[in-house]
């Protein structure tokens, strides 16, 4: 009997010290590009100004980063790059958001 209920204690033991083991948290995707916890590696959030502008107008804009301009249907790479400056352009040609990614 005295057997048992010291390999019941260890046993409860050994569950509760494996109970206060730290579980990293799963996987969220990629740091969200704003306003709560803003990513501006790639300066997006200097660029937001743009918004409503017609893509066109980045024509004529000189960029030191990578830069991704997105067409609504177009395909592109779910890399994610925190210096590149993505512009997402809506059907009417007007710059919808602008992130980094």
């Amino acid at each position: 009997m005295m057997a048992f209920r010291t390999a019941a204690a260890g046993l409860v033991l050994v569950l509760g010290a494996a109970a206060c083991v730290p579980v990293s948290p799963p996987y969220a995707g990629d740091p969200a590009p704003f306003p709560g916890g803003a990513v501006n590696q790639c300066g997006a959030l200097d660029l937001q100004y743009l918004v409503g502008a017609p893509a066109r107008d980045l024509d004529a804009i000189r960029f030191n980063k990578p830069v991704r301009v997105i067409y609504p249907g177009t395909a592109v790479t779910m890399d994610y790059n925190a210096d590149r400056l993505n512009f997402e352009v809506d059907r009417s040609g007007r710059i919808s958001r602008v992130t980094c990614g």
